[in-house]
C-alpha cells in the first residue's frame, strides 16, 4: 500500500530530467553551483541535449533552496550555457568544442595522470533452489524485478532495431557497440563523476564475468593474492579462488574497509555502499586506498553495484575519479533495471584494455549484441534516468516503511549504515542465527550477517541483513508483518 503513490502526476513530474552527480564539497551557494554546472558542462560531463532536473528535484537531490537552483539555471540560460523552452525544461546548449579525431569533444576526453604509473546461487549467495521454497524472500542482492520498464524497453527496441546498422548483427568489437559506449559514457559522467572514455568501455555478460576477466588477467600478470572486504559476496570469493588469485580479507568498520592494511596485486572494493554493512568509505581511506595502489603497483576494482541509489542525499561520486588509471570502475543493469539483462561495464585503465580485451576474445568473443542496442537507446532517450528516478523513489518508500514499522514493533533492532541500496543492516539483541531458523520455519527467507563475512564466526556481531528489493508490492507487507514478528520474539 505504501507504494500506491508511484505513478502519480507529480512523481512523474519530478522524475524527468538527467540524473546528475555534483560536487558542491559542502558549498551551497549560488555561485558553488553555477561553478560546478560550468565546469561539468565545460568538460564535457554534460553533453549538449541532456535535460537537466527541475529546480524543484536537483534542490530536493542537493538539499538546497529551490530559489539557489533556480538562479543558478538562470544565469548559465543568460550565459548561454543552457537553454531553456516553455514545455521542454531546461537543458544543455549546443556549444562548440574542440575535437579529437575520433569526433569526441576534447575536454570529454578522459585525463591520463602522467605521473601514475556454487551450483545454481544468486549474487545473494542463497540457493535460487532455497529461495523457492519460501513465501517470503528477504534476502538482499535482487531488484524489484516487477519495476522492470516494459512498455519503455519495448520502445527503445522499436526504435533501436530498425535503425541498427547491418553490422550489429554480426561479430563486432569485443569492447561491446559503441553506441552503448558513447552513451554510459556521458550517462556515468555525469552521473556517477566517472572519468569514462568511450574508448575505454568494455561490455560484459554480467558482472561476474568482469570480474572473472579481471582476475584472470592479474593472474596473468602475476598477481597471486588480492583483497577483499571481510564482508562480501562468497560467490565473488569463488571467482577469484577459480582463476588461480588467492582472496585476502582486510577488516571492515564504521569508516569502511581498512585501506591501511591493504595487501596484492589488487582489492575489490564496494566504496559508495559497502555490501553488506551499509557504510561508505571514509574520504580519508578513499585517498588511502589510491595511495596504496600507486605505490604498490596495484590495481583498485571498484563495484559499484548500487551507487544510483541514495536517498538521504546525493550519491558519493565514484571512486575511479580519483586516478582512472590505477582504478577499475565496474557498474552493472542487474540492480537498476533487472539481473536477467545480463548486462555490465568496466572503465579500464589504458594499460589493461588490451589484455582484459584478449581474455574476452578467447572466453565468449563479445557480448550480446541486441540488448546493447536497446539499452544505448534506452539511455539516449532518458527513459533510464527516469526509471532510475521512479525506482529511487520505490526503494526510498519500501525503506521509509520498514525504519517505521521497526521503530513501533521491534525497538530493540539497530539500523546501522546508510540510507541507501535494497537492503538494510540490522544489529538485534539475540541469537542472529536463532531468529533465521524461527523465520525460515513461518517461511520467511532472511540472511544472518554471518553469511557474508568471509571466516564464519557466530560469536562476532549479531546482525540480519534484510532486502527490501525483491518482494512484489502485493507481498512486501506480509513479508514485513512476519520480519517484525520474528523480531519481537
Amino acid at each position: 500500500m505504501e507504494d500506491s503513490r508511484a505513478n502519480s502526476p507529480t512523481e512523474a513530474t519530478e522524475a524527468t530530467g538527467a540524473d546528475l552527480h555534483l560536487d558542491l564539497a559542502n558549498r551551497r551557494g549560488r555561485a558553488d553551483l553555477v561553478n560546478a554546472l560550468h565546469e561539468s558542462i565545460r568538460t564535457g560531463r554534460l553533453t549538449p541535449g541532456t535535460r537537466l532536473p527541475s529546480s524543484r528535484q536537483l534542490a530536493k537531490d542537493l538539499g538546497i533552496a529551490r530559489n539557489t537552483v533556480a538562479d543558478a539555471y538562470g544565469q548559465l540560460v543568460a550565459e548561454g550555457w543552457l537553454t531553456a523552452r516553455q514545455g521542454s525544461g531546461t537543458v544543455v546548449a549546443d556549444r562548440i568544442l574542440p575535437t579529437h579525431a575520433n569526433g569526441r569533444p576534447a575536454t570529454a576526453a578522459l585525463a591520463h595522470p602522467a605521473s601514475s604509473g556454487r551450483a545454481a546461487s544468486s549474487s545473494s549467495g542463497i540457493s535460487l533452489l532455497e529461495a523457492r521454497k519460501f513465501r517470503y524472500d528477504l534476502t538482499p542482492g535482487s531488484p524489484d524485478v516487477s519495476t522492470f520498464p516494459r512498455s519503455e524497453w519495448l520502445a527503445a527496441a522499436r526504435k533501436a532495431l530498425p535503425a541498427a546498422p547491418n553490422d550489429a548483427f554480426g561479430y563486432g568489437d569485443p569492447r561491446g557497440r559503441v553506441e552503448l559506449r558513447e552513451n554510459l559514457a556521458d550517462y556515468l559522467a555525469r552521473a556517477r563523476g566517472v572519468r569514462a572514455d568511450p574508448e575505454r568501455i568494455l561490455i560484459c555478460s554480467g558482472y561476474v564475468q568482469a570480474l572473472n576477466l579481471l582476475t584472470d588477467v592479474l593472474r596473468l600478470q602475476g598477481a597471486q593474492t588480492m583483497s577483499v572486504e571481510e564482508f562480501g559476496y562468497s560467490l565473488h570469493w569463488d571467482v577469484i579462488r577459480s582463476r588461480g588469485v588467492e582472496p585476502k580479507p582486510v577488516p571492515v568498520d564504521e569508516y569502511g574497509v581498512r585501506a591501511d592494511l591493504l595487501e596484492g596485486r589488487a582489492a575489490l572494493l564496494t566504496p559508495a555502499h559497502q555490501m553488506p554493512t551499509g557504510v561508505p568509505l571514509a574520504p580519508d581511506r578513499r585517498t588511502k586506498a589510491v595511495e596504496w595502489a600507486r605505490e604498490t603497483d596495484a590495481i583498485l576494482i571498484e563495484d559499484d553495484y548500487d551507487g544510483e541509489f541514495r536517498y538521504d542525499r546525493q550519491p558519493v561520486g565514484a571512486l575511479q575519479a580519483l586516478d582512472p588509471e590505477r582504478v577499475v570502475y565496474t557498474g552493472t543493469a542487474s540492480k537498476s533495471l533487472a539481473p536477467a539483462l545480463r548486462l555490465a561495464w568496466m572503465v579500464l585503465p589504458e594499460h589493461l584494455m588490451d589484455p582484459v580485451l584478449e581474455v574476452k576474445r578467447t572466453t565468449d568473443l563479445l557480448t550480446a549484441t541486441l540488448d546493447q542496442l536497446v539499452l544505448a537507446e534506452f539511455i539516449a532517450s532518458g527513459h533510464y534516468d527516469r526509471h532510475v528516478r521512479r525506482t529511487r523513489q520505490h526503494y526510498r518508500r519500501r525503506r521509509d516503511h520498514l525504519v517505521e514499522l521497526l521503530a513501533v514493533r521491534a525497538p530493540g533492532v539497530t539500523l546501522a549504515g546508510i540510507s541507501a541500496g535494497l537492503h538494510v543492516l540490522l544489529d538485534v539483541p539475540g541469537e542472529a542465527e536463532d531468529m533465521v531458523a524461527r523465520a525460515s520455519r513461518q517461511g520467511l527467507l532472511i540472511a544472518s550477517l554471518d553469511r557474508y563475512r568471509f571466516t564464519p564466526d557466530p560469536a562476532a556481531r549479531q546482525a540480519l541483513i534484510v532486502g527490501y528489493g525483491t518482494p512484489p508490492d502485493h507481498s512486501y507487507n506480509g513479508a514485513l508483518d512476519l520480519l517484525c514478528q520474528v523480531l519481537a520474539v
